[in-house]
């Protein structure tokens, strides 16, 4: 499970059978201190997520499981938000906000 902030939505004009109504997020990938760690990826989102919002991410094979149809071909997939997170005296989830 990694840390990320949602940084925007993708819009796909077609869908791999399987994806469909399955929403797309833009995601920074962050350390352990917020800060932003590697390149920018592509999520599923499996919750409600937006722009801002501090979420945890999943990659390989339980990304596909988070979908609403199981072992379709993503690499990565957001599982849950992250309402509280600290590190050296910084509330990573406020910032953001």
């Amino acid at each position: 499970m990694y840390l990320a902030r949602v940084i925007g939505r993708v819009v796909a004009t077609h869908a791999y059978p399987g994806l469909d109504g399955v929403a797309l997020q833009w995601l920074q990938p962050l350390d352990e201190n917020g800060s932003a760690m590697g390149q920018p990826l592509v999520a599923c989102a499996s919750i409600s997520s937006g722009p801002g919002d501090l979420v945890h991410f999943v990659d390989g094979r339980e990304a596909a499981m988070t979908c609403p149809e199981t072992f379709v071909p993503v690499d990565a997939s957001i599982c849950g938000f992250v309402e509280a997170a600290h590190s050296l005296g910084r509330d990573l989830a406020a910032e953001g906000a």
